[in-house]
């Protein structure tokens, strides 16, 4: 065995346990190791030239590239960052390549007299390109390194390695998938955070519904899976298995709280005491941390008593309900965010002319931009820039998707309905009041009674006609409909409002079309709604209700992305998709759990993270085409990101049994 050492003047740690060649046992691997995720990590390089390999000191080295660069090959980092992505390509694409690069991690199962055993898994990055045979010789090599006592398998990183890994015997190459490995890890991070808080630890819906009334910003709240009407609070703890992309979740990351999945909650409340106590609630990239305070804390009041969100004035003058594709993006003050962003979307794919590649544009150091990476994707030449990429990126997207179809009602017709009816201004005058006094247990009656009277009250024949002769066949001619809510006050920066206003799914004929509209405008002066927004600072005076009406798209396939990986924040390579068969409402109102998927869009690739309740993974075909959408809705986030192209989105789509995919909804996605 060697000891690498640090040359002379470079700057770092006074030790480099770095080791060529050696023999890896339990005791080494742990003194080199790092930890990711809960779990000890070894970075490995195999030199094919040398017929040796190379243990990474984790603290002194945390990239493989830099180390071969510097250590192996001597070069200099500025000489490597003016040839990155040439060098990275050399290391994980090359079929001819010198180096195989990897990362063992130690895990822990139980053999059948109830003992934990260890064992190592083997992966490379989720760019790697190897394939079958060099898989093979990868994992062979390591196992003929490693003592023979520790059992090592090989997991894919991506789906292009299960496919490559598929004709080759597990015999000779034992591996675990990725979701068979974490689907059940004990704690996973979910929106990081840090909260101080009482932990209140709900073992079943019941014992939270008979206490939800007195709970507090304050309190940090526990239970297998948390409902969508939650209020705000400190921090929410799944003890059982959910997703980053569910409504708790989203609300989660909107009001910056942290949120995990921590399946070991019962056992750490009975040993620590901490179910009613006061903790500390951490959640970070890899670690979940509940630590018990001796006391509680002096109050403070929270954080976003002093976060506002301003909404634009709506316009409620007389505009008639017009066509999606006629919206754009400016429109939200006359018919709601949602349709205004769906407008828009028919616009980018019409004209062609919005610039989709800008996110690919800003400079990832030492990169100077994404661009040649972009072009690998679109599968065009590397060389195209400009408005020839412009334009292959607007051909791409608007190839991979399509808008939705369907009428817009303006503000202007709900606010024609509610001031035709005393009653409902009477009753709304009082929520109003309530509302400057604070007196919660009052708001929540009188929103009940205002919804009430809403779903009830009669439609002036005015309003009624103006709905109805929106379609231009009539309700009855169209079949089944879905009604969607269009708010002001949801889709936004800071405040999605996810899952708190209605949708009505099934529609046919007029009188059924004129409840869910009714429905759909009560929805606005709900107490959860009226509660957030108020939380929010934003004024009941000020939000409005407009609505989308369109023809109900069969699903095959449903679901919802994200432009980023909620639960590493800084990577920005990753989209995040969660999809079950079926309509999308399963994956968002958390009926069932979803597929969930990481695509890498610049250097391509993807993997599953887990199966759900699905129990199966998608064929590779489709998992191909998610790949496509992934792709797609990293371009739009040029578009719809506004100032900050790595402001992420968060997007509901449809993918029919042809293989079409429909956006049903483009909103930001808090971070």
């Amino acid at each position: 065995m060697t000891t690498a050492t640090l040359p002379s003047g470079t700057p770092g740690p006074a030790r480099d346990r770095t080791t060529v060649g050696a023999h890896l046992s339990l005791p080494l691997f742990r003194t080199l190791a790092g930890t990711l995720a809960g779990h000890p990590y070894l970075k490995v390089v195999v030199d094919r030239a040398e017929h040796t390999w190379h243990l990474l000191d984790t603290a002194v080295h945390p990239f493989h590239v830099d180390y071969i660069a510097t250590r192996v090959l001597g070069m200099d980092l500025a000489a490597l960052d003016s040839c990155l992505d040439a060098f990275n390509a050399s290391v994980y694409a090359d079929p001819e390549r010198r180096f195989l690069l990897g990362v063992l991690s130690l895990h822990a199962d139980r053999n059948a007299d109830g003992r934990e055993r260890p064992f190592l898994v083997l992966e490379t990055t989720e760019a790697d390109t190897m394939a079958g045979p060099l898989l093979e010789e990868f994992y062979t090599s390591v196992r003929h390194r490693l003592d023979g006592r520790l059992p090592l398998l090989l997991k894919p990183a991506n789906h292009g390695q299960e496919h490559e890994l598929a004709t080759i015997s597990d015999v000779r190459v034992p591996r675990i998938l990725s979701h068979e490995l974490f689907g059940s890890r004990t704690r996973t991070p979910l929106n990081p955070g840090e909260a101080v808080g009482r932990l209140r630890y709900f073992r079943t819906a019941g014992e939270y519904a008979a206490e939800a009334g007195a709970l507090g910003w304050s309190d940090i709240v526990a239970m297998p899976c948390l409902p969508d009407d939650v209020p705000r609070v400190a921090g929410f703890i799944n003890t059982a298995p959910t997703t980053p992309l569910s409504h708790t979740n989203v609300l989660a990351s909107g009001w910056g709280i942290p949120n995990a999945i921590v399946r070991d909650l019962e056992h750490l409340a009975a040993t620590d005491g901490l179910d009613g106590a006061w903790v500390r609630y951490a959640v970070g990239d890899d670690d979940i941390t509940l630590v018990r305070l001796a006391q509680a804390p002096p109050p403070t009041a929270p954080a976003w008593h002093q976060q506002r969100v301003r909404l634009r004035s709506p316009l409620l003058e007389d505009v008639p309900a017009l066509p999606l594709h006629r919206l754009r993006r400016t429109d939200q003050d006359r018919y709601g965010t949602k349709a205004a962003n769906l407008g828009e979307l028919h616009h980018v794919l019409a004209s062609r002319t919005a610039d989709l590649t800008a996110f690919h544009g800003r400079p990832r150091p030492p990169r100077a931009d994404l661009y040649t990476h972009l072009t690998a994707r679109l599968g065009v030449a590397h060389s195209l820039r400009g408005a020839e990429l412009r334009a292959a990126a607007a051909d791409f997207v608007r190839s991979t998707i399509a808008a939705p179809d369907g009428i817009a009602l303006p503000f202007a017709l709900q606010h024609r309905f509610l001031v035709s009816c005393p009653a409902v201004q009477q009753a709304l005058g009082k929520l109003k009041m309530a509302l400057e006094l604070d007196a919660a247990d009052a708001v929540d009656a009188l929103c009940r009674e205002v919804q009430r009277i809403v779903r009830h009250a009669p439609m002036p024949d005015e309003v009624a006609r103006h709905i109805t002769g929106a379609l231009p066949a009539g309700p009855g001619a169209a079949g089944r409909l879905v009604v969607r809510s269009s708010s002001n006050a949801e889709d936004l920066p800071g405040f999605s409002a996810a899952g708190v206003y209605d949708s009505v799914t099934s529609v046919h004929g007029t009188d059924e079309l004129l409840d869910a509209v009714r429905q759909v405008w009560a929805s606005l002066l709900s107490p959860r709604s009226v509660r957030l927004r108020h939380q929010a600072g934003i004024p009941l005076d000020d939000t409005y209700m407009g609505v989308i009406i369109q023809r109900y798209q069969p699903a095959d396939l449903g679901g919802v992305l994200v432009t980023c990986n909620p639960t590493r924040r800084a990577d920005f390579r990753n989209v995040y998709l969660n999809c079950t068969p079926g309509s999308p409402e399963t994956v968002v109102d958390g009926t069932a759990l979803p597929l969930q998927y990481l695509y890498n869009t610049v250097e391509g690739g993807g993997r599953t993270v887990a199966l759900g309740s699905c129990g199966a993974d998608l064929p590779a075909g489709t998992r191909d085409r998610l790949a496509q959408l992934a792709l797609a809705g990293r371009l739009l986030q040029s578009h719809f990101s506004d100032q900050d192209v790595d402001m992420p989105l968060d997007i509901e789509w449809l993918m029919t049994e042809q293989g079409a995919c429909h956006l049903l909804q483009v909103r930001p996605y808090a971070r």
